[in-house]
């Protein structure tokens, strides 16, 4: 399965966001201070995910067929 680094920062930063947002609408209103705390998860969720490679080679992979 080949995913590219792009596409996993964006679903963690989409998570981290989401998590975030989904905690601020609780009262049915998003303050500023919410919003900049949204935008801080996302910002660190892509800076991290970016940052850890994606591994070369499958830890579990099966021995090859003869």
């Amino acid at each position: 399965m080949k995913i590219s680094k792009y596409a996993k920062a964006a679903v963690s930063a989409l998570a981290a966001g989401a998590g975030s947002l989904s905690v601020a609408v609780t009262d049915d209103v998003i303050s500023a201070a919410e919003g900049w705390t949204a935008l801080v998860a996302v910002l660190v969720a892509l800076g991290f995910t970016w940052a850890v490679p994606n591994s070369g080679t499958a830890r579990h992979a099966a021995p090859p067929s003869q």
